[in-house]
């Protein structure tokens, strides 16, 4: 039986759940927080909350709550009250997807709360005492360690000081935040005569030679550290990252739980009050070596005003969405008649490797790079000068300015401090780009011999728009403030043990929020976002088999359910491992993995190409979840070989996309004067970073409202097709548990698990994991 409402907004209006609700740029929002408007949306979402779960004590108690909102009860003191603010906000921050999220959580938590005691509420809250994550590593606690702290700016040598203290020890781990960086520095030990495993989120690569008794090295992405197993030097990248808000816990998982005798850290001089105090409270020695940069860095004096002829040899123009990377090599080759190379954090390594080694040969036709922002972690690369496209990005659902300190992280890739030409040393790889000692990864330590001169290139930063200029003045101006604090989640253990006071059939994503909003934590700490983690909760809610350690799993998955379609296929996988007896898990069999996509001819078609998108982030993640059930997900060879035809596709595509920048400027443009006008009224203070951001500029239905609902801009035409946040676009690492490794010898450890059972190396996927 359809649940058919019809009710009476306050200033009349009517709305009933049966007629088709119109789009969300007519029905949602025409002056952004008007009470009328937010209150038809609120009552349309929970009746079909209602009608979803009829027969359900979710469904009466959405009903009740409807009847009241009816009535007028909104204060504070009325029955259900409370919740309207609560799901006004949600609605006004994050649209109906985060009202619909609001909703489910506030009806669960009062079925909740009428089924629990005050004691068990209280039990609750002592287990979302997160405090002392310190004591989550009693192993790396009963070490002294000696921690030496690498600051400085880009191209300062700290991180090159770094890795040479590795090369000379005899077991060691590397982590960086991107899997290019990981798989340089296994390559480049290797290549020293190191026995060096690479383990990523989705890729192992074992040294044959090396044995469980054989001294070896490991290089992963800093999600996948392992922490049960003892090594003598230890080098975490990028240490600033610890302040992030969705991946900081796993720079956190690592500083605080390596068991590395001696530990580097190499970052920004704003992380040195916050180690100086972990170290202090871990017992740890803190040794700090601060670094000045080798060469000059300089803002040029005006930007390119659009024109990509004044492009000069040796410039990188950084840009923030794989099309428009594609899209600037064509346009660039057939204005220059010159070669450009690209680099993005989805390329194959090899490829990644070959193209850069093209991009630094003075040698050849490639005289420019195109590049996304995965430049900014420390890729070696012979830049001389470096161009924003943008100093804006899109997160998939607006615009929004880049933070100061990232401009200035890619930015400082201008200039690079080398020695002076020379033949390389036979023992260097292959995949070798240079002997690069500034920030970048090395090559071996004979590559660099002491009597050769160095070079000191003025490194030039500049935009290729006039709009984006005076941001990045202000950018390299501004004083970065420190990194207050380090991101944390809570341990498996912990969210196991939570999840027994809950009634059976309590929706695992509210035990999730659930246990958040209980948490309590040090000043020095915060908790990272959930982001993704709810969306896959409820997606596989209704897969009554899976246990909460699976659950787990799913959650911390590369999966971004936004991306159309993706819902499908991660249910479709939680499937094959709650019911690997009727649920076919080859890779063959797997109806919501479109492989005939490939089939089709390769066209320039949007459709086409988000069809290859989904079945490529489908193909990484079966991949991912072949690590963890191995025993369920045994195609992966297939996986891995389909994955590489699909990106062959995808690159073809890509490189016959023609992209129109005209609405974009005409947006950004918008954004440029909302920041002019704050100046004007002195809304920011000197070096501070000036946002236009969701308080500023709301995107609702494909158009940016001002604060007042104004409409300043459409959004929609020029990025349809991009990814949804979380995807390539971003070039953020996508590793999150790591894969028990017999094998080797060890397992690597991943966050919200058993840090409990750290010193053993259990096969299990959940016993010693993240």
């Amino acid at each position: 039986m359809v649940y058919n409402l019809h009710f009476e907004a306050r200033g009349g209006g009517s709305l009933t759940t049966d007629k088709a609700h119109q789009s969300a740029s007519e029905y949602r929002i025409k002056h952004i927080g008007s009470y009328k408007d937010v209150l038809e949306s609120i009552l349309h979402r929970l009746a079909v909350l209602a009608n979803k779960n009829v027969g359900t004590e979710l469904s009466s108690l959405a009903k009740k709550v409807i009847s009241h909102f009816q009535a007028g009860k909104f204060r504070q003191s009325d029955d259900f009250g409370h919740l309207f603010a609560k799901f006004r906000q949600a609605y006004v921050d994050e649209g109906v997807a985060g009202l619909d999220s609001q909703i489910t959580y506030e009806l669960h938590g009062c079925i909740a709360n009428h089924k629990i005691s005050e004691v068990t509420v209280e039990d609750q809250t002592n287990l979302a005492d997160l405090r002392y994550p310190l004591e989550w590593y009693p192993g790396t606690r009963a070490l002294q360690r000696t921690i030496h702290l690498h600051v400085g700016p880009t191209n300062s040598g700290k991180t090159y000081h770094a890795l040479k203290r590795l090369e000379q020890a005899k077991t060691g781990v590397y982590a960086g935040p991107l899997r290019l960086l990981a798989y340089e520095v296994y390559t480049r030990l290797n290549a020293l005569g190191k026995k060096c495993h690479l383990i990523t989120g989705d890729d192992r690569r074992v040294n044959e030679e090396a044995s469980e008794d054989t001294e070896s090295m490991i290089s992963c992405t800093v999600e996948m550290v392992p922490i049960n197993i003892t090594v003598d030097v230890g080098v975490i990248d990028e240490i600033q990252m610890i302040g992030h808000s969705e991946r900081a816990w796993a720079w956190s998982q690592a500083l605080l739980g390596l068991k590395a005798k001696e530990l580097h850290l190499c970052g920004e001089a704003r992380t040195v009050p916050l180690i100086r105090e972990l170290a202090a409270a871990m017992g740890d020695k803190l040794v700090l070596h601060s670094y000045e940069r080798l060469s000059p860095l300089k803002v040029a004096t005006k930007s390119l005003s659009g024109d990509l002829t004044q492009l000069r040899k040796g410039d990188c123009l950084v840009v923030f969405s794989r099309k428009e990377i594609h899209s600037f090599k064509n346009q660039i080759e057939k204005l220059t008649n010159r070669r450009v190379a690209i680099v993005y954090g989805s390329l194959p390594p090899e490829t990644r490797a070959r193209q850069a080694s093209l991009f630094n040969d003075p040698d050849n036709d490639y005289d420019y790079l195109v590049a996304s922002d995965a430049i900014g972690m420390g890729l070696n690369l012979d830049i001389k000068r470096i161009v924003f496209e943008s100093t804006f990005k899109f997160d998939g659902k607006k615009f929004e300015p880049i933070p100061a300190p990232h401009l200035k992280q890619i930015a400082g890739r201008a200039g690079r401090y080398r020695v002076a030409p020379q033949v390389k040393a036979s023992s260097a790889p292959s995949e070798s780009i240079g002997d690069n000692v500034g920030d970048g990864l090395t090559g071996p330590s004979n590559a660099i011999p002491s009597d050769r001169p160095s070079l000191k290139t003025v490194g030039l930063v500049t935009t290729l728009e006039k709009l984006d200029f005076p941001r990045i003045q202000r950018a390299m101006e501004a004083e970065a403030e420190p990194v207050m604090s380090a991101g944390i989640l809570p341990p498996a253990s912990v969210l196991i043990k939570f999840a027994t006071y809950f009634a059976p059939g309590t929706p695992f994503s509210y035990i999730l929020q659930r246990l958040h909003e209980l948490s309590s934590f040090h000043p020095r700490y915060h908790l990272c976002s959930l982001k993704d983690k709810i969306d896959i909760a409820d997606i596989i809610e209704p897969i009554k088999e899976l246990s909460i350690e699976d659950r787990i799993i799913f959650c911390a998955a590369p999966a971004s359910v936004r991306h159309p379609g993706f819902g499908d296929i991660v249910a479709s996988f939680a499937q094959c491992v709650a019911n690997s007896k009727d649920f076919s898990s080859n890779l063959l069999d797997i109806p919501t993995i479109q492989l005939e996509v490939l089939d089709r001819e390769v066209t320039t078609d949007r459709q086409y190409l988000s069809q290859l998108e989904t079945l490529h982030q489908a193909l990484i993640l079966y991949i991912w979840l072949s690590y963890r059930f191995a025993g369920v997900f045994r195609t992966q060879a297939m996986a891995v070989y389909v994955k590489e035809m699909v990106e062959e596709r995808i690159d073809k595509v890509l490189a016959q996309v023609s992209y129109q920048r005209k609405q974009k400027l005409k947006s950004l443009r918008q954004l440029a004067m909302l920041e002019e006008m704050g100046d004007a009224f002195g809304g920011e203070g000197e070096g501070k970073e000036i946002k236009a951001e969701p308080r500023d500029q709301i995107y609702r239905g494909g158009l940016y409202f001002g604060p007042n609902g104004a409409k300043i801009g459409r959004g929609d035409e020029d990025n349809e097709g991009q990814s949804p946040p979380g995807s390539e676009e971003s070039d953020i690492e996508l590793d999150r548990l790591p894969a028990p490794q017999a094998n080797l010898g060890w397992q690597p450890s991943f966050q919200m698990a058993n840090h409990e059972q750290e010193d053993a190396r259990s096969e299990s996927a959940i016993a010693g994991s993240n």
